[in-house]
């Protein structure tokens, strides 16, 4: 089983168009399960594993 490994949490909004009635709605966040060099699984969300790929790249670089 994968360890999450973030903090984040979803956002929250209305959905509405014309009328002020407005419904409540939650947009999920986009977690990915990654095997890191170790063997271990590991849920991280799009965007965090972005900013890893991109740190790898200014160290290597």
């Amino acid at each position: 089983m994968a360890v999450k490994a973030t903090t984040r949490r979803p956002s929250f909004g209305n959905l509405r168009s014309h009328s002020v009635r407005a419904t409540r709605h939650k947009q999920k966040l986009n977690l990915q399960v990654v095997r890191l060099e170790d063997g271990s699984k590991v849920r991280l969300t799009t965007r965090e594993m972005r900013t890893l790929r991109k740190a790898e790249k200014k160290i290597a670089a």
